[in-house]
């Protein structure tokens, strides 16, 4: 996953970095300023800073090292007057014994790399490591971590709470979102990759074994077994919530546990008492409620009287289900011409045709389902990590994301968990306008060969995963001398055993050789890119 672009015609000097200036209580033990995350602050809603270590009130004007319209920007979310909505994301400060403390911004971690008080801990995320600073020697107030759990795509956020006193004189509540994480799961690719194995053995011993009786079904699952695909949602959460507690004073986590109604869904209606009872196949099989649905006629022909087989709309092998809505009955000759081609695709040339089988087409529930699997499993594994867990309803992520007016994503909706009470006016004052984009990549397969498209032996991967000192999923920087993809680049590479490494940027996609490589962090199983936090036009929520 491309990561960190960096072309040699971008300098330093033209980034629309404002420096921060250090503030006086920065280098004074035991304030809140060891991070720069800032003194108590002034009465919210007076059009005065918050003075969170970057610039006070006493503090002189900036130092411009860019143009004024270059630093304006800047100078608002260093400064942060008036609570806008919208900041630039905090970085991730260790001690100088490597314990986490309070996230600072930006500015001021460019600061302290460019004094020489830190040093870089970690690339992504961006970590910094304080050399004169440990943790008792600072004040750290805490963080909360906030989960929006999905099918697809969960959804971790940063906060800080605060009491603050209005324009009014009223002490409210003051949630602040600091960093963004986007989890990508890649359960799809699991349950595709089990597929096929299954597919492989089976050939296997059908072809080897064909006289063997059947395995028998006695194998015993231990309690609370999910399936790969399921398990992988929760461990890969667990996994990310571990690894900002260790690198965030993270003192309590709140988690939406969300209960899908899947009969209700199916229905698009709510139910009550035995209407629970009545689903669509209540007294009736599969094959003749599909004949008096479709007047025992193809559905993509109407032909009578010929042989009719049950065909998916939807194939399985495009992640179709045996839901009955998925299902229609199909002559031989159709169901030999559709095969595995989407519904869409098969009928494009005939539009009324295809709205008129698009019409009983319900969404699917397996989404839901992943969810109602996994969300005891993910609360119970989340209290491993000896902070105290809150479990929330969606009802209230909703109400809250509702009344401060965001939009639907995951992140989003992970700054909305928890309790706020509009009417007494605790409100969201900030949320990071940059998203980290953590996408679950896996650590390399442990098959020895790879197969061809039918499942038989194309080659022999080899044993080792390292060559010339770099594995596959490493951050690297290249610097290549000549040629057209002269410049430094930074990204992710794909090891081959001659040396050329493949390295994946922005840009596209080049060989390298080893030579021109230095490492940056070695690979850990997902791949990290940032993007916009989503606005009305651009927002949307994947499962």
């Amino acid at each position: 996953m491309t990561t960190f672009p960096a072309g040699e015609q971008t300098h330093q000097a033209v980034l629309p970095q404002q420096p921060a200036l250090e503030s006086a209580r920065a280098d004074i033990p035991g304030s809140r300023d060891e991070t720069a995350y800032g003194h108590p602050a002034t009465a919210w809603g007076t059009g005065r800073e918050h003075g969170r270590g970057e610039t006070d009130g006493n503090s002189t004007k900036a130092r411009r090292r860019h143009a004024e319209n270059a630093v304006t920007a800047a100078e608002t979310a260093e400064n942060e007057s008036g609570d806008a909505l919208t900041r630039a994301a905090r970085v991730f400060v260790l001690s100088k014994d490597g314990q986490p403390l309070m996230p600072c911004h930006p500015a001021r971690a460019r600061e302290l790399l460019r004094r020489g008080r830190a040093v870089v801990a970690r690339q992504a995320p961006f970590t910094i490591r304080l050399k004169d600073r440990t943790l008792a020697e600072s004040q750290v107030d805490g963080v909360q971590l906030r989960i929006d759990p999905g099918s697809k795509g969960t959804g971790l956020v940063l906060t800080d709470e605060k009491k603050e006193t209005n324009a009014q004189g009223a002490v409210v509540t003051v949630r602040r979102g600091l960093i963004s994480v986007e989890l990508q799961h890649r359960s799809d690719q699991i349950r595709l990759s089990m597929r096929q194995r299954a597919g492989y053995r089976h050939r296997r011993r059908s072809a080897n074994c064909r006289y063997r009786a059947p395995r028998p079904n006695n194998r015993t699952r231990p309690a609370g077994w999910l399936p790969p695909s399921l398990r992988h949602r929760v461990d890969t959460t667990y996994s990310q919530a571990a690894r900002l507690s260790r690198y965030a004073p993270v003192t309590e986590i709140h988690v939406e546990r969300v209960a899908f109604d899947t009969h209700a869904m199916s229905a698009d209606r709510p139910l009550t008492g035995a209407e629970y009872q009545q689903g669509t196949l209540a007294g009736t099989e599969v094959r003749a409620y599909l004949r008096a649905k479709w007047n025992s006629a193809c559905a993509y022909c109407d032909a009578t009287g010929v042989p009719l087989n049950i065909d998916h709309l939807r194939p399985r092998s495009r992640g179709g289900s045996d839901r009955v809505s998925n299902l229609v009955l199909a002559c031989v000759p159709c169901n030999r011409a559709k095969n595995n081609t989407p519904v869409e695709v098969f009928l494009a040339h005939r539009p009324d045709r295809l709205a008129l089988i698009l019409r009983q087409v319900k969404t699917p529930l397996r989404d839901a389902a992943a969810m109602n699997a996994t969300r005891w499993q993910l609360t119970e594994a989340l209290t491993d990590l000896g902070k105290p867990v809150h479990a929330w309803s969606g009802g209230r992520t909703k109400w809250n994301r509702v009344a401060m007016g965001f939009d639907k994503t995951h992140t989003l909706d992970a700054l909305c968990v928890g309790p706020l009470d509009h009417e007494t006016g605790d409100a969201i004052v900030r949320f990071p306008e940059q998203v980290l984009v953590v996408k679950a990549t896996g650590r390399g397969s442990y098959a020895r060969t790879a197969p061809d498209r039918f499942g038989f032996p194309r080659l022999r991967r080899p044993r080792a995963k390292q060559h010339f000192g770099y594995a596959t999923g490493d951050l690297v920087r290249a610097t290549v001398p000549s040629g057209k993809w002269a410049g430094t680049w930074t990204g992710r590479i794909s090891v081959r055993a001659r040396g050329q490494h493949s390295l994946s940027t922005s840009a596209g996609r080049f060989n390298v050789s080893h030579w021109n490589l230095r490492l940056l962090q070695r690979g850990d199983g997902y791949g990290y890119s940032s993007r916009p936090e989503a606005t009305a036009a651009t927002s949307g929520k994947m499962g």
